[in-house]
């Protein structure tokens, strides 16, 4: 294996130059130099400037385009503020340091409160991530964090690369005509895993055994590291903003209703926009529509504490328009994964994609329970979340930005009437298609009825963790947080499980299985309220959610065809998730006058029975 000492990359003498410039500076500020001091600004961004051009040209290494975007942020934000990098001293204060444990030659400290001045100040950029760690105690930024993820991940990739091209020339240029490969990933994989590539005859060694692995290849792909990273950052962003929200609503109304109503108004673009942003995309730039979107959407995200500072209701409609944003996003990003890691790569490239997710279940819910419980519980506390989801949007544009593929090459169909027309002849041949499906057509009308609990756990869980929920052990929001961190760990197991059972037992049964003991958790989540057992049912809610959802995903794509894929998939959402919504405002209704675990058991029942009647019907057990 290459080890990293024999790694060439081009423009070295410029990389080294930046960092002599970047840290010499500091060091003269340091010791005093008045000229230095006088022309910070200009070295800095020099520096800054002087390493992202030097890396440009390697951004074909795996992470090193993710090291780019994170040194950008720095740079940007060190350049706002004059030539020094800002410090928020609320996340000195979390880690017990103070302006004694700062360089005060390079750090200058942003202004306390969550307001413009914060914002134009770079504050979301900023250092202002506390780290509580023993050893690694400090405050970070966003683009810390990916600098130091994109070189491990350099570094690990190059110690698996051989001397070979590990991808075997799969990547295109950015110059060069592509076509859609002849299959699709849904939201979640079919399998945890992929399969481990077609064998041969012709032995080969270990170490190119090792790198035939499909996980080993997708690693070795540095398009894929920056869309991996990418999806991850605005994830864990997501989740942050998600804990933050219901914490924000619920602490200036104190209405289990209007709580719910806004995870209501999140969910109420899916149901009459999903199937027109899917029939869009497929018409336009995928990459474009991707970058577009995390800008929108960095926009709206920025403005729900403010809004929620003038009117709480003005929270709502941003809620809703940033939904509709990721109704685009959804379809393109599904769409632009086989243009960057090729057909047979494409399972484990969507597992790993799945497995991001999770990451950010398990990852960021008990990070953001933490980080909203240390911001505070009033809106101008909480406004820092949504100031550094937004900045992850931003730093996942860049991100995407820099991924290059080749033009895409679809095939058009003869133009018959007007556009109103054929857009619509589109939508009504994939609902014929999902209704003359028996298979399909059954699973999605029990779906939409088991996973209208889905959509009560989600609107009324935050009121559940606080007022169904003891104190004894975690206290709240951070309860609430653990409990979507359980589900997130029960996801993992059940994906693991999944994909050493499903080739033993039929996939119908697995549908109805996992859908009645998801209805069993809830019921058992609804009616306790020790911490302990809700996060144990929590937990095996995750592992029943995947067992249902991969062979449902499998079943859809084995039976739908590539050209109505997108149009059937978006049908079948739109129903779950109109029952799902139709659900959220019934439970926020109930939760005013009965206690929520009782509104969660009883949405749970019904769960249940959604899974014995699929045990009854031929066409969803025995898929």
């Amino acid at each position: 294996m290459v080890r990293l000492i024999d790694v060439r990359l081009r423009w070295m003498g410029l990389i080294f130059l930046a960092l002599m410039l970047r840290f010499g500076t500091e060091i003269a500020i340091s010791n005093g130099v008045a000229l230095a001091d006088a022309l910070r600004l200009p070295l800095y961004g020099g520096a800054f400037g002087l390493l992202i051009a030097g890396l440009w040209p390697n951004r074909h290494h795996p992470g090193l385009l993710a090291v780019i975007v994170g040194a950008g942020a720095n740079g940007l934000a060190i350049v706002l503020n004059g030539g020094w990098m800002p410090v928020w001293p609320s996340a000195l204060a979390a880690v017990g340091m103070g302006m004694a444990d700062l360089n005060l030659s390079f750090h200058t400290l942003l202004p306390d409160a969550l307001n413009a001045a914060f914002f134009l100040h770079g504050g979301p950029i900023g250092d202002i991530l506390p780290i509580p760690i023993p050893v690694l105690n400090n405050v970070s930024s966003l683009g810390d964090a990916l600098i130091a993820a994109g070189l491990g991940w350099f570094a690990f990739a190059t110690l698996l690369r051989g001397h070979e091209d590990p991808l075997g020339g799969v990547s295109l240029g950015p110059g060069q005509p592509e076509v859609v490969p002849p299959q699709i990933g849904l939201e979640r994989p079919i399998i945890l895993g992929g399969p481990a590539g077609t064998g041969t005859a012709t032995p080969f060694p270990v170490g190119a055994r090792i790198r035939g692995h499909p996980y080993i290849r997708l690693a070795l792909d540095a398009r894929f590291a920056a869309y991996w990273l990418a999806q991850t950052i605005s994830l864990l962003g997501d989740r942050l903003n998600q804990v933050a929200l219901a914490v924000l609503v619920y602490a200036v109304t104190n209405s289990p209703l209007a709580t719910g109503l806004v995870f209501l108004a999140a969910t109420l673009p899916n149901i009459a926009l999903g199937p027109i942003a899917g029939t869009f995309v497929d018409r336009w730039e995928h990459k474009r529509v991707l970058i577009a979107s995390d800008l929108l959407r960095a926009a709206l995200v920025v403005l729900i504490p403010f809004a929620a500072l003038y009117d709480i209701v003005l929270v709502y409609p941003l809620v809703f328009l940033v939904t509709a944003v990721s109704l685009f996003f959804r379809p393109a990003k599904v769409a632009f994964l086989p243009r960057i890691v090729g057909t047979d790569n494409l399972m484990a490239a969507n597992s790993a994609t799945w497995t991001a997710d999770t990451l950010a279940d398990i990852v960021g819910f008990p990070i953001a329970g933490l980080f909203v419980a240390f911001l505070g519980m009033r809106a101008s506390d909480l406004a820092l979340a949504f100031f550094a989801d937004s900045a992850t949007y931003v730093l996942s544009a860049l991100l995407i930005a820099g991924v290059s593929v080749g033009p895409l090459v679809r095939e058009v169909g003869p133009a018959v009437g007007g556009a109103v027309r054929r857009f619509m002849d589109e939508l009504v041949g994939g609902w014929r298609f999902l209704r003359g499906q028996p298979e399909l057509f059954q699973n999605t009308l029990i779906s939409t009825v088991a996973q209208m609990s889905v959509g009560v756990t989600l609107a009324l869980i935050v009121v559940y963790a606080r007022d169904a929920l003891d104190g004894n052990y975690i206290p709240y929001p951070q309860n609430y947080a653990a409990i979507d961190t359980a589900i997130g760990f029960g996801n993992l197991f059940g994906g693991l499980a999944v994909g050493m059972i499903s080739t033993r037992l039929r996939k119908g049964w697995l549908v109805v299985g996992g859908f009645t003991t998801m209805g069993i958790t809830y019921i058992v989540l609804g009616l306790t309220g020790n911490v302990l057992i809700a996060l144990a049912a929590a937990t095996v809610n995750g592992i029943a959610n995947l067992v249902y959802i991969i062979p449902t995903q499998t079943i859809f794509i084995e039976r739908t065809p590539i050209e109505l894929m997108g149009r059937v998939v978006a049908l079948r959402t739109s129903l779950v998730f109109g029952a799902m919504t139709a659900a959220m405002g019934i439970a926020g209704v109930l939760a005013e006058s009965i206690p929520v675990g009782l509104v969660i058991a009883g949405f749970g029942l019904l769960t249940t029975l959604g899974g014995i009647v699929g045990a009854l019907l031929p066409a969803v057990r025995d898929a």
